[in-house]
């Protein structure tokens, strides 16, 4: 599947690209790439899980395993709310309606590295003890 996934980002990026020969992906698209396997993998081992398939949620889990592997290490809790407030200060954030802007920040700085998710989460909660 991460093969098919790949070689489909390359049609992607030849077709955008109009070049009508081969392309190489960059690290970064490389990884993002792995990123949104990673995370169809988790997503679908939840849904299992759910629908009371543990067997096959296992093998999700396994699969999504195996791509973590190939991704940077993810930011613990505390490194995150770190970096969170460290860009709401650097945005000069001062409300809630900020939120896009310290998100947009945070995305660039964090990609590949936390789920947007996680970070949204600790973006509304930190902002939320703004005022």
């Amino acid at each position: 599947m991460l093969i098919s996934a790949i070689y489909n980002k390359q049609i992607e990026k030849r077709t955008r690209e109009k070049t009508g020969r081969d392309v190489e992906l960059t690290e970064e698209e490389l990884l993002g790439v792995i990123s949104s396997e990673a995370k169809k993998r988790k997503d679908a081992s939840e849904q299992f899980e759910k629908g009371g398939r543990p067997e096959l949620a296992a093998k999700e889990k396994s699969e999504l395993d195996m791509l973590m592997a190939y991704l940077p290490a993810q930011m613990s809790e505390e490194e995150l709310k770190a970096k969170v407030k460290e860009a709401i200060a650097k945005s000069g954030a001062k409300t809630e309606k900020d939120f896009g802007k310290v998100m947009a920040a945070l995305m660039r700085e964090t990609k590949g590295r936390a789920e947007g998710g996680a970070v949204s989460k600790i973006v509304k909660e930190e902002m939320a003890k703004l005022g």
